[in-house]
């Protein structure tokens, strides 16, 4: 297996290895070690039935339902994600890491291109341990202290981006969670920046009007481009993520065509 970095923070290829084989615990580890290492990886021209992504995934740990959306008949941690040709809006279509309105939000996301645009639809990835690595020794000790609170509420809109996708749970939309500001990777044990800009309403103890300064430095950090990694979709390419680590955002620039993604959650550890 090779593997391929694709920016000087975070991203990898990995190349000459086939997902809907048995892979062996060794070639299972490497993958997981390329995860750890590059954060994103990604696969291109994997082959994969419902039952054999559901198989790869299950090797990295339990699957997650997402609370939102019912998943595929007879696969239910699977769910469907699609923009058709005539819709505007799209989900994702921000930065943030995934579910940290949980009590145990995923630590792995895997995506699966099952169509994509003939242009756009690339989805663009931060680094949250360079975001924390380059803030002041001032800032940083400040930080160590403070928990957030997470909530499934959109707090930087006035609208609910779950209108168009909810199925399940439509009344748990005040779903919330506690984590610290700064979270400690549980395999690597390095730490990272761990609040976003769509779920994290404010500092646990403080109100919103009094946390929004700091938030929105610490929202903008994610932006700065020297953090970043674009993926270019192609179909039938598989990606993975670290959301102990990561922020993404799904680009909503190919209205007029059809974009349908197949994702899965790993369940991970309560943030600490």
């Amino acid at each position: 297996m090779q593997v391929l970095p694709q920016s000087s923070v975070l991203g990898a290829e990995l190349r000459d290895i086939d997902l809907s084989a048995e892979l062996s615990d060794a070639q299972i580890a490497a993958i997981n070690q390329a995860l750890l290492d590059h954060q994103v990886i990604f696969f291109r021209d994997q082959q994969l039935s419902p039952q054999q992504y559901n198989d790869f995934a299950r090797r990295f740990g339990q699957l997650q339902d997402y609370m939102f959306v019912d998943g595929l008949d007879g696969f239910p941690y699977i769910t469907e994600i699609i923009k058709t040709e005539n819709e505007t809006e799209s989900f994702g279509s921000f930065w943030h890491s995934d579910s940290a309105y949980l009590d145990i939000p995923p630590k792995i996301t895997m995506l699966y291109a099952r169509e994509v645009p003939e242009r756009g639809g690339d989805t663009l990835f931060a680094d949250m341990y360079a975001a924390y690595e380059d803030l002041s020794p001032g800032l940083k000790s400040s930080l160590e202290t403070l928990k957030a609170v997470n909530s499934a509420s959109v707090v930087s809109r006035d609208e609910d981006i779950y209108t168009e996708v909810k199925s399940k749970n439509s009344d748990k939309s005040d779903q919330s969670a506690v984590h610290p500001v700064i979270r400690r990777h549980d395999e690597t044990g390095r730490k990272a920046l761990y609040v976003n800009s769509i779920h994290t309403l404010r500092f646990d103890g403080m109100t919103r009007a009094e946390s929004l300064p700091l938030l929105q430095y610490l929202y903008a950090r994610v932006t700065h481009p020297e953090y970043s990694f674009r993926l270019r979709w192609q179909p039938d390419t598989l990606a993975m993520w670290d959301n102990r680590c990561t922020q993404h955002y799904a680009l909503n620039d190919y209205h007029g065509y059809r974009r349908a993604m197949h994702r899965i959650i790993v369940a991970g550890a309560k943030p600490c």
